[in-house]
Parts: C-alpha cells; sequence; structure tokens
C-alpha cells in the first residue's frame, strides 16, 4: 500500500513554506526600516495556504524550461502592502520596526511548531514502517 504524503503530513507540509515566505517579507521590511518611501508588505497567510496546497500538492518543482509552470509566483501574488498604523513620519516609509519585530517573532515560533508537528508525523511514520 502507498503512503500518500499529503494525507499524513497534513497542512503542516504546506504552511512552512508560506512561513517561510512571510519571513522573509517581514524581514525585508525591518531591512527597509529607514529606507524613504518604503512601503510595508506582509503575507496574506489564508490565501496562500490555499493556494499552496489546491496547486502545489506538496512538492516544490524547479523550472528547467520556460515551459514550466513558475510556482513561486503562486506566493508571491499573496504578499499585499500593510495598512500604516503609524502616522507618516515624512518621509513616506511605513514601516513599524515594533510591530514587525513582533510579527518575525510570532512567524518564528509558528514556523517552528509546524516543525514540531511535521516531525511527530514522521516519526509516527517511522514506528509504523518498523513496526514498534
Amino acid at each position: 500500500m502507498a503512503i500518500n504524503f499529503d494525507n499524513a503530513l497534513g497542512v503542516h507540509q504546506y504552511s512552512l513554506g508560506v512561513r517561510a515566505q512571510r519571513a522573509e517579507v517581514i524581514s525585508s521590511n525591518i531591512a527597509n526600516a529607514n529606507t524613504p518611501h518604503y512601503k510595508a508588505q506582509d503575507v496574506d497567510f489564508a490565501s496562500a495556504m490555499k493556494a499552496a496546497s489546491s496547486h502545489q500538492n506538496g512538492l516544490s518543482m524547479s523550472q528547467t524550461t520556460e515551459k514550466h509552470f513558475d510556482l513561486t509566483s503562486l506566493t508571491q501574488q499573496h504578499v499585499q502592502y500593510r495598512v500604516p498604523t503609524q502616522p507618516d513620519t515624512g518621509d513616506g516609509n511605513t514601516v513599524d520596526t515594533q510591530k514587525e519585530q513582533s510579527a518575525f517573532m510570532q512567524n518564528a515560533l509558528e514556523y517552528q511548531m509546524s516543525l514540531g508537528f511535521l516531525e511527530s508525523k514522521f516519526s509516527g511514520m517511522r514506528k509504523a514502517l518498523r513496526g514498534d
């Protein structure tokens, strides 16, 4: 009997990719906190998860020819600008450093949590295969 990894691993395989992309977006916001006219961005997690789980089927593919679909653009389309929560300081930058650091830490914790869930799923499959 074949193992269906989509059923065995659940949504955690998809959430890792979306959380990794969100970490990149948030770290870019933090890095550009002093860049004039930089607009803070974030990932719409719900729509990115929906797209990742319906389009990628748990696999990431490399594009070896221009005829292949570009799967990285599936999650890029879910990056949106944040609504500023602080008044404009005059340089047009919308990054709130404290909010970005908090969001980055929350995302990092959720990423670690998904890794833990995946590890326990793989551990369970290992036990089943060994007959423990």
